[in-house]
């Protein structure tokens, strides 16, 4: 039950929080706003978040929150405080937000949890791990950059490219296919249980989930 123990590094002059002293977390789910970007395989992050949020009856509708660049969504659930955000930044800068709501409700990195696309893993498939590089995805870039690379993230497949030759960022900004837009719902609901499961066990498996049969 990591996230409900106390962390005892009295040498180390960093202040550390605990979901059992403040009871919160932090759950973004990264993507572009603007409505060209809605279904594209980059805003796997946005879509999952906004089911999670849509599912969850204890959370609240999203709210913009200019001060912190992005669109926020609280509530407690399972005793715990949840903050769910959608940077506004755009990508590459998906740090900016997240290190704002970090610092104003003082969560510290592994009690994060990020949701985003990876090219490197074929859509109907998710990966979970604490901790990690940004494997060139510039969006976990920045978050990393700016609270460090501890966090949670669930790993949204949306690859292999097709056709092989495309440029990459060309890929990812372009739309699911309609053969994958019909198995988004079956992606979204496989990552909130994920949510739901950290929530309760306070714990995120380092595995790789198939959410098509």
């Amino acid at each position: 039950m990591a996230l409900f123990q106390r962390r005892p590094q009295a040498s180390d002059p960093k202040t550390f929080y605990t979901i059992g002293m403040n009871k919160r977390i932090l759950i973004a789910g990264l993507g572009n706003p603007g409505k060209e970007y809605e279904l594209t395989r980059h805003n796997a992050g946005f879509i999952c978040l906004d089911d999670f949020v849509n599912k969850t009856d204890e959370m609240g509708g999203w709210i913009e929150k200019s001060d912190w660049r992005c669109h926020a969504s609280t509530g407690t659930v399972n005793g715990i405080g949840v903050t769910a955000i959608k940077p506004m930044t755009m990508m590459n800068d998906s740090g900016q937000a997240i290190g704002a709501v970090a610092n104003f409700y003082k969560v510290h990195a592994d009690h994060i949890l990020v949701v985003h696309d990876e090219l490197d893993i074929d859509f109907g498939k998710l990966r979970l791990r604490q901790g990690g590089s940004d494997a060139g995805h510039k969006g976990i870039r920045s978050v990393t950059e700016v609270i460090g690379e501890d966090y949670g993230r669930i790993r949204v497949g949306v690859g292999p490219k097709n056709p092989p030759r495309i440029d990459s960022i060309d890929f990812v900004l372009k739309n699911f296919s309609s053969t994958e837009q019909q198995q988004l719902p079956l992606m979204t609901r496989e990552v909130t249980s994920i949510i739901h499961q950290y929530l309760a066990d306070g714990e995120l498996p380092h595995e790789t989930r198939s959410f098509i049969v």
